[in-house]
């Protein structure tokens, strides 16, 4: 194809008279130019298509041999393929599973007594808690038993203290809900309102 390309662009530069003799040195190394390209552009193309193609072939080679094994190995392992191995082999094998269990086994110790440490520092934070719970209920109950002693000992106080309203700091004036409403209006003669 690339030297049919060629001879076209040969034939066509000498059917041009002497007169166009610098357009047909232009012509003809722009045709070469353009043979040289095609010609470079479909050879390189060929050649990364071609190593490209050569490489993934590799690498699909090394990836089934690599599965292969490993699928033998687990065999091994799970004791499917054991009859044909050797006395050797089979205390090759004997050792690396016990090495593995090994380690296993040191793993799941590691993280039993981290499971035992951290229970045992909840348990504490717990009876931390408990503790500060319980005050706090022994202190309620407390709070509780003492407006209890002062209700008795106001009994024994005398009737001005009785009648005297209560204030607090900030002068807001106190109900006790549980008292009964005193009524200062016995004191007072109604008086009568006419709209009109």
């Amino acid at each position: 194809m690339n030297t049919a390309f060629l001879i076209n662009s040969v034939q066509q530069a000498s059917l041009c008279t002497n007169s166009n003799s610098e357009h047909l040195i232009c012509s003809v190394k722009a045709t070469i130019e353009r043979y040289k390209k095609a010609n470079t552009d479909t050879s390189n193309t060929g050649t990364v298509a071609e190593v490209n193609a050569q490489y993934y072939q590799q690498e699909s080679a090394k990836l089934r041999q690599t599965i292969s094994s490993l699928q033998n190995s687990n065999r091994t392992l799970v004791g499917d393929s054991i009859n044909t191995m050797s006395l050797r082999d089979l205390k090759q094998l004997e050792g690396r599973l016990e090495k593995g269990i090994n380690k296993i086994r040191a793993r799941k110790n590691e993280l039993l007594y981290a499971e035992v440490d951290y229970m045992q520092k909840r348990e504490m934070e717990l009876h931390s808690d408990n503790l500060y719970l319980r005050t706090k209920v022994a202190e309620n109950e407390r709070g509780h038993e003492q407006p209890m002693g002062m209700q008795m000992g106001a009994a024994s106080t005398s009737e001005y203290d009785q009648m005297a309203v209560p204030y607090d700091s900030r002068n807001f004036l106190q109900v006790n809900i549980m008292q009964q409403p005193q009524h200062f209006s016995n004191h007072l003669q109604p008086t009568t309102l006419q709209l009109g």
